[in-house]
């Protein structure tokens, strides 16, 4: 891969020459050595770059000991598009994959919405082999399963993702759903989870039932409306956001979509890493 630069930030006080809590540094709560950085405006970037191995990933984005906990994983360009002509690819980078990779190799499940399982064309999770060892010692399979978000069960059950996973792919939904839309589903292989009373899901009683199956490191990885709901329940743990340098103008979605929250929620900021002009931020709720 590229390198990736380290960036710290201080506050306007530091920035000034005055007092304040310790200067946020990428990697802080992994241990990680704080870089040489030039100071401009508040903003530091490391003087001596770093390539960052797949070991060294897969430690920055490290799973809290305690779960469940449901991580996000969206890209947003610089004026809030979460996605251009339908797909997220043109904003996305080598390294976003990279990233993106490792995020899925460390979790037990990714929760998905089936629109953006129609849109993307989701293929089921690959068992890599840098990360094979690791998983096993943690106890997971070759690969997390993917859990696909659906009232309706209107999904193409002859595709890979349910015929030939390395694991079983899991379809949450309603008590209320389509008894022959359940039907079909199993009947392609899949595992028919229920979440909710009617015909939707409801994220809470989700993530119970995916904890329930031994699945505590969640990820999601969008679309926006399921990502919205997630954070209206207030289920989502941290969010791992790509900062794309590029503008798309248009009407594309932006990550979260949905009915507001009454109040914002506030996240804060655990590490951030640069590339080409990339972001790649990592918040957690507090």
């Amino acid at each position: 891969m590229r390198r990736l630069f380290p960036v710290t930030y201080e506050t306007p006080a530091q920035a000034s020459g005055g007092g304040g809590d310790a200067a946020v540094t990428a990697g802080r709560d992994e241990g990680f050595a704080r870089p040489a950085a030039e100071r401009d405006g508040g903003l530091a970037r490391s003087t001596a770059d770093h390539e960052w191995s797949l070991a060294e990933l897969a430690a920055a984005y490290a799973y809290p000991a305690r779960g469940p906990w449901l991580r996000g994983n969206m890209v947003s360009s610089l004026d809030g598009a979460a996605q251009h002509d339908g797909h997220s690819q043109p904003i996305s980078s080598a390294t976003d994959m990279r990233i993106f990779g490792t995020l899925r190799a460390l979790a037990d499940v990714v929760v998905v919405g089936a629109e953006t399982v129609r849109q993307e064309g989701y293929r089921p999770a690959r068992a890599r082999a840098e990360f094979a060892a690791a998983r096993k010692a943690a106890g997971q399979g070759p690969a997390p399963a993917i859990a696909v978000v659906t009232a309706s069960l209107d999904l193409d059950f002859s595709l890979p993702l349910f015929t030939s996973p390395l694991v079983p792919t899991l379809v949450l939904t309603g008590a209320a759903a389509a008894p022959e839309r359940v039907a079909a589903a199993e009947r392609a292989g899949a595992r028919v989870v229920v979440a909710g009373e009617g015909m939707g899901v409801e994220p809470e009683r989700a993530v119970r039932a995916l904890a329930g199956l031994g699945h505590t490191r969640l990820l999601t990885e969008g679309g926006p409306r399921l990502l919205g709901q997630l954070i209206a329940a207030e289920v989502l743990d941290e969010l791992c956001l790509t900062l794309s340098p590029t503008l798309t103008a248009g009407d594309a979605q932006r990550i979260a979509g949905g009915p507001s929250v009454a109040v914002p929620r506030r996240f804060e900021l655990v590490s951030l890493l640069e590339e080409d002009g990339f972001l790649f931020g990592r918040y957690r709720r507090p």
